[in-house]
């Protein structure tokens, strides 16, 4: 089922409840269908048992660590070696994963009531039962703010999470005060203020997953350092991790639905750069490689391409520390002066397009079917001139005749790639312009971006939900990604209303809509590139490859022909 479309039935079903007065990093970092509706399963139907899947990706494996900033190759790995009360399926729809079942109630006071009830054949990989213990520290642990995660904020809907996190209330930092009760070893009970229609959703997300505190606890520092700092409760486990070269997932043979797995492992391999991955791709050392775009026209026409969009956009990330940028004018002009839709064509190559926007095209509709980007369309479409008229001004505001800055970006070919291209038509374009470029591998790229040690910055978003809030809310002054220092007191208060107001659903849809013509038109907080796709190639005795629209993967279900 399409994301839009399962949006579209919830909320249908919400309307109806109302009225009888009841969302159910490149490589990973940022499938033959470009559509990018739903989960990819690639290849033929199931292959024989066992084999090992070979993959490369660019970099080094951030973090394990439910908690920790979740880039795209790490959210990877944590979705096959974790499991939350639901996982997306090979269509990318929500199906069971810790959780045998659950009821919904719904309450006096508007709230709502879940009620999950564990398996009892859920276990870690040493063999220690996954109880529903495991998902009330797991989640305090998250709002801690010894241990806070960043993406803590998804907890919102839970009674008092949001009260938990801000600094300025009562119950600040007093996690035993959140909504959810373990009533015995595998009955988990989560209060939420009201009726969100993506929770289902928020549980598929690694901060949601269990955490044995014994341990955790035990490992003290050392928690998620190496393979034997980790347990799983996932399809397979952390074997082994050779940092900086590559690390292999096994088998989890103590996981619930073992009799489903049927890879013996998933071999990764560091591939600093495209070409050789592709070479890697050649000589059979992998089984999956993503294209860039000088090896797109090679293989186009292999039976082994294949193409997908997701639901990911890439974007420049202006620093308002920045005195320069500070200055909305050049930050318009920055936004408009560089040819996005060359760029997407003739950089990318493999089926990303220009993005004029921060929520992806076909992601969402309201009850009438209208898409998301119907109202306003495209925001600071690509203009020289007039950016160059807007540039002139920012000068003359700033009392200078030159700037320099620096971007932050990623060190893998094509987003090197892109970086200079957006440095060459600058300079080109905005007279006394100079930009620097600075590369640095995904975590310490991350790292700086965190600290806010950067002018510019080559960023990205996936979605963990089906709702337009999830792109909109990185971008809150008070919210952990805010790593800009951006402000805009009516972006705030629509953002926040649509977190927890769900009475009308298509004010609220009106209300995100204009969030984004704050932040995008009026504001230009950020500089939108692309939505982006990947191209790559798949052995065709790889089967059941699941490649999800927010661009990361499932090999639970992957079968090898021998």
């Amino acid at each position: 089922m399409k994301k839009s479309r399962l949006f579209m039935m919830i909320l249908l079903v919400m309307m109806a409840a109302l009225l009888t007065a009841c969302y159910g990093g490149g490589g990973e970092e940022s499938a033959k269908d470009s559509g990018g509706d739903g989960g990819e399963s690639e290849g033929t139907a199931d292959g024989p048992s066992g084999g090992t899947l070979h993959m490369a990706t660019p970099g080094e494996l951030p973090t394990v660590q439910t908690n920790g900033n979740l880039d795209g190759l790490s959210q990877t790995i944590m979705l096959n070696i974790y499991e939350g009360l639901f996982r997306l399926d090979q269509d990318s729809e929500l199906t069971e994963g810790m959780a045998e079942d659950y009821e919904m109630k719904e309450n006096e006071d508007g709230g709502v009531t879940y009620t999950f009830n564990i398996r009892e054949d859920a276990v870690w990989s040493n063999g220690e039962p996954v109880t529903a213990h495991d998902f009330t520290y797991a989640w305090k642990r998250a709002l801690n703010p010894e241990t806070f995660s960043p993406h803590a904020y998804l907890m919102a809907p839970i009674v008092n999470a949001n009260e938990i996190q801000d600094p300025d209330d009562e119950l600040y930092g007093k996690v035993d005060e959140l909504g959810v009760e373990a009533t015995d070893d595998k009955t988990l009970v989560v209060e939420l203020n009201n009726n969100v229609p993506y929770f289902l959703e928020v549980l598929t997300n690694p901060v949601m997953f269990p955490q044995n505190e014994d341990f955790i606890a035990e490992q003290g520092d050392d928690y998620g350092l190496e393979p034997e700092n980790v347990i799983s409760n996932g399809p397979f486990y952390l074997d082994d991790w050779n940092h900086d070269q590559g690390w292999v997932l096994s088998k989890n043979e103590e996981y619930w639905d073992s009799d489903a797995v049927e890879l013996d492992a998933v071999d990764y391999k560091v591939a600093k750069d495209a070409s050789t991955e592709v070479n890697l791709y050649e000589t059979g050392d992998i089984d999956v490689v993503n294209l860039t775009s000088e090896f797109v026209d090679m293989y186009a026409d292999s039976e082994e391409y294949t193409t997908n969009i997701n639901t990911e956009v890439y974007f420049v990330r202006f620093n308002f520390q920045n005195e320069d940028l500070n200055n909305g004018n050049i930050r318009k002009a920055l936004d408009m002066s560089y040819d996005k839709a060359e760029a997407a064509d003739s950089i990318l190559k493999n089926g990303s397009i220009p993005a004029y926007f921060l929520v992806p095209e076909n992601f969402v509709e309201n009850s009438e079917g209208e898409d998301f980007r119907e109202k306003y369309g495209d925001f600071n479409m690509t203009d020289v001139e007039e950016a160059q008229k807007i540039w002139e001004k920012g000068l003359e505001e700033l009392g200078k005749d030159s700037v320099t800055l620096e971007l932050l970006s990623y060190d893998d070919d094509q987003r090197k790639s892109m970086a200079e291209y957006m440095k060459n038509q600058w300079e080109k374009n905005l007279p006394g312009l100079t930009v620097n470029i600075n590369q640095q591998p995904n975590k310490q790229k991350l790292d700086l971006e965190s600290q806010q040690d950067y002018d510019m910055s080559f960023s990205g978003w996936r979605n963990d939900l089906s709702d337009p809030v999830e792109f909109l809310n990185i971008h809150l002054s008070d919210g952990p990604y805010n790593w800009q220092d951006f402000e805009n007191e009516e972006y705030d208060s629509l953002v926040k209303k649509a977190q927890t107001d769900f009475s009308d659903l298509d004010q609220r849809f009106a209300d995100l809509q204009e969030a984004e013509r704050i932040l995008i038109d009026q504001e230009t907080a950020i500089s939108p590139i692309y939505q982006s796709a990947n191209a790559r190639l798949i052995k065709p005795e790889v089967n059941n490859f699941t490649a999800h629209p927010d661009n990361t993967f499932s090999f639970k279900w992957v079968t090898m022909e021998k």
